[in-house]
């Protein structure tokens, strides 16, 4: 899913940075872009719950047919709505390839996942939005191995302070398992998933 506007431009709307590139222009400029960005303006509930919703989706670089499609299976769940919905998110496989540290960025993801340099047990996945289970490992594919981005990530290069407990990441092999679905409270997203509830219950 191509995004027109300038990710520091998305992050400055959103209050959030989306790229550790963005985080030294954020914290430059921590409010909206434009010539209104500083000035104050009256918010309403339903702006609120738009800008969680927009937080949550560009979080995770997803389109608002997938967020929505999403939300009603997390809706079909047992459990909190908000805390099913982000976990789903979360069990997709561009967002797995990111927190293991395989990519810098959910964008990397996304591209590096639908140019087919992964598979999922053994098999060729191309899909970002594929949905894992518990029990499932990724590898990068033999062809791929070679290649830069996976040569930094090999040697560490996005791990960083990243932690996900609920998988299992060997960077030698630059293979991950998912151990077990995750908890709301291990996932690294920033948004009040309630809100976005509502936002779609309304």
């Amino acid at each position: 899913m191509n995004q027109a506007r300038p990710k520091v431009r998305i992050s400055r709307a959103l209050g959030i940075p989306l790229t550790p590139k963005c985080v030294k222009y954020f914290e430059r400029r921590p409010y909206p872009p434009g010539v209104h960005g500083r000035s104050r303006r009256k918010t309403s509930d339903y702006q609120v719950r738009l800008l969680e919703k927009q937080r949550l989706r560009h979080q995770y670089n997803v389109s608002e047919t997938q967020l929505r499609r999403a939300f009603d299976d997390a809706v079909r769940l047992e459990g909190k709505t908000g805390e099913n919905l982000v976990t789903l998110l979360e069990r997709r496989l561009d967002a797995v390839v990111l927190r293991a540290g395989l990519t810098r960025t959910i964008y990397q993801a996304r591209q590096l996942v639908a140019h087919g340099h992964f598979s999922v047990d053994g098999v060729k996945v191309d899909r970002p939005s594929y949905r894992l289970r518990p029990g499932q490992t990724i590898r990068v594919r033999e062809r791929s191995l070679q290649k830069p981005p996976f040569q930094l990530a090999a040697a560490g290069a996005h791990v960083g302070d990243r932690t996900a407990p609920y998988l299992s990441v060997s960077l030698t092999d630059l293979t991950v398992t998912v151990i077990r679905p995750p908890l709301r409270r291990e996932i690294p997203v920033t948004c009040d998933e309630q809100l976005v509830v509502e936002f779609y219950s309304r």
